[in-house]
């Protein structure tokens, strides 16, 4: 592949494509070529409306099928923003046609689902990873260099995450995330995909050993009346004993945050998967002290604020745009990393215990070490 820019496909038209469209448009060596759709015509439409607020050079074709795209000698790389109940198909249709694969997350309704589809991909030569952007940010990178540096946090003990929006009265109707068939694991796999990356992402190269959750509720007026989780908590038990919980919801208001504690202090990040507006990034490192003279209790704070520069949306620096190309550099190289799909895995996997144990009323799963 002797280009400098990687030539995408978009597979459907689902509203997440819009903000990808612009990402792959700002990421530098990447651009779109072709998008399609089961109806032509929407195809075209999703093209005109992207294509009038952020414009390629040359005009991407619409395709009137799936398999059109995925066999498009024009195409190199596939996005895959189609619903989890039916995306396995097309991932691995993609990787048989030579085409390397972004899947929006999450990734499987199982992690044997999740396993053919990497297989596919290692086996035909072509590179697969999640759409989970926050892991390409500037200031993910920073947090960790911190959580890293033994004096500022010291040996994390907790790490606890929140991931939640407040539903719609309409959404079991209106929006495929209140249906079974379509989006099995509900919030746990909308939502918790996010909490748990964020655990593994800390913890790099951990599993947790153990893991129980509980759902609290489903999404009431589901199709036919089965529905995945609208409200679940979660606990994941990591070797050493160092524990990590989250809360995923579509019953309350929109949060976003993650919270790392340790043996010598924490980071909070308000904003971890979807940055709020500004031209800059942060979070914040705490390690209070307390102090007793005599009469006198007295806490200090001893807050600190760490900031990087990188755009929160829509900017070459930004985080939707450093996914893209970090993957388009990768699939450009002629080289595949490894450790995408292999996180991909294993988040699924976890995803996956919540899943069994929620069903079994908060019995605890256990992993494979």
């Amino acid at each position: 592949m002797n280009r400098s820019h990687l030539r995408w496909g978009i597979l459907g038209a689902a509203n997440v494509a819009h903000k990808n469209w612009r990402a792959i448009r700002l990421a530098g060596n990447a651009t779109v070529t072709a998008v399609a759709s089961r109806n032509p015509a929407r195809a075209r439409e999703f093209i005109d409306r992207c294509q009038a607020e952020v414009p390629f050079p040359e005009i991407p074709i619409a395709l009137d099928s799936y398999e059109a795209l995925i066999h498009s000698p024009d195409v190199d790389a596939v996005y895959c923003p189609l619903p989890t109940g039916i995306r396995k198909e097309w991932v691995i249709r993609a990787a048989q046609a030579g085409k390397h694969v972004i899947c929006e997350k999450p990734c499987a309704p199982s992690a044997f689902d999740l396993q053919e589809m990497i297989e596919a991909c290692r086996k035909n030569g072509v590179q697969f990873m999640d759409g989970v952007m926050f892991v390409h940010s500037r200031r993910i990178a920073r947090a960790l260099e911190v959580i890293g540096d033994g004096t500022s946090v010291g040996d994390v003990r907790r790490i606890t995450t929140q991931f939640s929006f407040l539903a719609d009265d309409d959404f079991a109707a209106s929006n495929i995330r209140g249906r079974l068939d379509l989006e099995p694991q509900g919030c746990a796999g909308d939502l918790g995909w996010y909490c748990i990356r964020l655990a593994l992402v800390v913890l790099p190269g951990q599993m947790p050993i153990e893991v129980s959750a509980r759902c609290h509720s489903r999404v009431a007026g589901a199709p036919h009346g089965a529905a995945g989780p609208a409200d679940l908590t979660a606990e994941l038990l990591f070797p050493g004993g160092v524990t990590a919980g989250f809360h995923c919801s579509f019953r309350t208001g929109l949060q976003q945050w993650a919270h790392v504690s340790g043996t010598k202090g924490s980071l909070y990040m308000p904003d971890y998967v979807l940055p709020h507006v500004g031209t800059e990034l942060g979070f914040e490192m705490a390690q209070p002290e307390f102090h007793v003279n005599g009469c006198e209790f007295r806490m200090e704070p001893n807050d600190r604020r760490f900031t990087v520069p990188e755009h929160s949306h829509g900017a070459e620096i930004a985080p939707e745009s450093n996914l893209f190309r970090n993957f388009s550099a990768q699939a450009l190289s002629r080289h595949l990393n490894p450790a995408w799909p292999e996180i991909a895995l294993k988040t699924q996997q976890i995803l996956d215990a919540c899943m069994a144990s929620a069903d079994h009323d908060g019995q605890p799963q256990r992993l494979p070490s």
